[in-house]
């Protein structure tokens, strides 16, 4: 799905999204992704099955106000132990399908709110 919104071009924004793919800022990303307004970063995990701590412990620093975790094509949560240490520092976490995540992210990051996606794309 292509998304078309006027952004600040300064900010990551998603625009576009489909099976396998994430496009921010119209550069295409093929494996999994955080995105924050000011940074974008390779996720280390190829799929729901792998997913551990660590993965989600790696937002903490990063310090938002929300996660959103876009979990793949269908919607799958996470194990609570999964995201202790967000919950720990009153990061909340919200999942979400893929598409939902993309375009939720926007929407967040376009009102000024500290929003990370983590954009599970499986190989």
């Amino acid at each position: 799905m292509e998304l078309h919104q006027e952004s600040n071009q300064a900010l990551n924004t998603i625009t576009s999204y489909g099976d396998g793919f994430v496009a921010v800022n119209l550069e295409r990303h093929e494996g999994s992704v955080i995105v924050m307004p000011e940074s974008l970063k390779p996720w280390p995990v190829a799929s729901f099955d792998a997913l551990s701590p660590e993965h989600f412990d790696a937002l903490v620093q990063a310090a938002p106000e929300v996660v959103i975790f876009g979990s793949g094509a269908k919607l799958r949560f996470p194990h609570p132990r999964l995201t202790a240490a967000l919950a720990k520092q009153r990061i909340g976490v919200e999942t979400m399908d893929f598409g939902a995540a993309c375009r939720t992210y926007n929407i967040l990051m376009s009102e000024g709110r500290r929003v990370a996606a983590a954009l599970l794309i499986e190989a």
